[in-house]
C-alpha cells in the first residue's frame, strides 16, 4: 500500500501544501490544497473521499477537484464524513452561493458527487483496503483514520488534542506508522490547547500513551509553516531527554509534501 503525501502543512506557503492523501492513487484522505498538484486524470481515478472534518485546510480543493474531473467521470465522486463535516459542507460550500451544489447536478438522480455518513468504530471497505474511523479531539466533528490493505495499518490521527480514546484503540491494531499533528510550538501551547490542537509539550505526554513494546515510525505533520523549524527542535528535544523504554527513543520523522510511503 503506498501513501503519497500530497499535502501535509498546517497552512500554506511555497512548497506548503494543505492536509491530503492519495492511497494507491484511488483513495483520498482529505482534500486540501495538495490535491491541485494531481493531474486531471489522477483525479479522475479517484472515486471515494475520505474527510476528518470541515476546516478549509482539509476540504478546500474538494468543491474544485469535483468541478475539474466531474465530466470525465461516469460515476459520482463519493464523499464519507461525520454527519456534522457533511452538514458544515452542504450549508457553506456546496450551497449554490460559495459552489454550486454538486450533490443535486446534473440531476438529483445522477450527481456529479455523493455524500456517506460514518461514524467514530465504522469499519469501511475500498476494493483491498480496509479503513477504520477513530476518534478525534478537535473543535468540530472529527475522526482519525487507520488504513490497511493487510500488512499493518497505517494511522493517522486527523487534526486533535488530548485523545485517550485514540490511543486506546491504537494500542490494539498492527500499527505500521502513525501520522500525527503537531499544529504549534511550545510557545503557542495556549492557542494550540484553545484550537484543540497539539504543541511538542502535549505530543510528548500523548506519545507516552504508546503501549510498551509497540514501536513504529512516528511522522509529524501539520505544522505551521513559519514555525515547522521551531516545533521539530522541540519535539527533538523532548524526545532526546524521554526516552521511551531503556535507552529507546521514538523514531520520530518529519513528514514533507511529496514523499511517498510504503505499508
Amino acid at each position: 500500500m503506498k501513501i503519497r503525501v500530497l499535502g501535509c502543512s498546517g497552512a500554506i506557503a511555497k512548497d506548503c501544501k494543505t492536509t491530503s492523501f492519495l492511497v494507491d492513487g484511488e483513495l483520498l484522505i482529505d482534500a486540501g490544497t495538495g490535491v491541485g498538484d494531481l493531474e486531471l486524470e489522477e483525479m479522475r481515478h479517484i472515486d471515494h473521499v475520505l474527510l476528518t472534518h470541515a476546516h478549509l485546510d482539509h476540504v478546500a480543493a474538494l468543491p474544485l477537484m469535483v468541478d475539474a474531473c466531474a465530466a470525465k467521470r461516469d460515476r459520482p465522486l463519493q464523499v464519507f464524513a461525520l454527519a456534522g463535516t457533511i452538514a458544515a459542507l452542504r450549508a457553506h460550500i456546496f450551497n449554490n452561493v460559495i459552489w454550486p451544489d454538486f450533490s443535486v447536478i446534473p440531476t438529483p438522480q445522477a450527481p456529479f458527487i455523493s455524500f456517506h455518513e460514518i461514524s467514530v468504530g465504522q469499519s469501511l471497505q475500498f476494493g483491498d483496503k480496509y479503513v477504520e474511523v477513530l476518534p478525534a479531539v478537535h473543535t468540530v466533528p472529527a475522526v482519525g483514520y487507520a488504513v490497511t490493505s493487510g500488512n499493518g495499518c497505517w494511522v493517522f490521527s486527523g487534526d486533535t488534542e488530548r485523545n485517550p480514546a485514540f490511543w486506546a484503540r491504537v494500542n490494539q491494531l498492527n500499527v505500521a506508522m502513525l501520522v500525527i499533528e503537531t499544529a504549534f510550538s511550545n510557545r503557542e501551547k495556549d492557542l494550540a490547547l484553545k484550537a484543540l490542537h497539539l504543541s511538542p509539550e502535549v505530543l510528548a505526554k500523548e506519545l507516552d500513551n504508546i503501549a510498551k513494546g509497540k514501536h513504529y515510525p512516528i511522522y509529524i505533520m501539520h505544522t505551521k509553516p513559519a514555525e515547522t523549524e521551531q516545533i521539530m527542535a522541540e519535539i527533538q528535544r523532548f524526545d532526546q531527554t524521554m526516552p521511551f523504554g531503556p535507552n529507546v527513543t521514538h523514531d520520530i520523522r518529519w513528514l514533507r509534501t511529496g514523499q511517498e510511503l510504503e505499508v
